[in-house]
């Protein structure tokens, strides 16, 4: 049996934190939006990729993607389908991303997200706190993807 995706759960709370501290990622509102986290997880049930989604409405802000070496390229793909997918049984209409990472712009971009100007950014989202952080960020590029 091979890797397994699956959303996460309040028991996987310390394990997803744990995680991505590990990555260096802040881990502020993991714990109270446990539900928007998909795990992908080995045979033994070691995390060994995560992504997450902040929703606000109709939108949603991807989160903390997090892949170990031993992530395959398909499962980014994969990964990236199941939290489409998660975002839209929530109810969101347009997926937006924030980088300041070329190798991951030209990822996602095969995926279908396309750069929009900051400018452009929805104001319930240009709010966010996490936003505002990354409006400081040197080089920040945001992109979006309407399902």
């Amino acid at each position: 049996m091979g890797a397994v995706i699956r959303c996460a759960l309040n028991d996987d709370v310390d394990n997803l934190m744990t995680f991505l501290e590990r990555a260096g990622l802040s881990t502020d509102g993991v714990e109270g939006t446990i539900d928007s986290f998909l795990i992908m997880e080995d045979e033994k049930g070691n995390i060994q990729a995560t992504i997450g989604i902040e929703q606000f409405g109709k939108v949603g802000l991807l989160r903390s993607l997090v892949m170990t070496s031993q992530t395959m390229k398909n499962d980014v793909y994969i990964l990236f389908e199941q939290i489409f997918l998660l975002a839209s049984e929530k109810g969101m209409k347009d997926i937006f991303m924030a980088t300041n990472k070329i190798g991951a712009v030209k990822l996602v971009e095969l995926l279908g997200f396309q750069q929009i100007k900051k400018t452009e950014l929805p104001p319930v989202l240009s709010q966010a706190g996490h936003v505002q952080h990354v409006l400081t960020v040197d080089n920040s590029i945001f992109l979006k993807i309407s399902l």
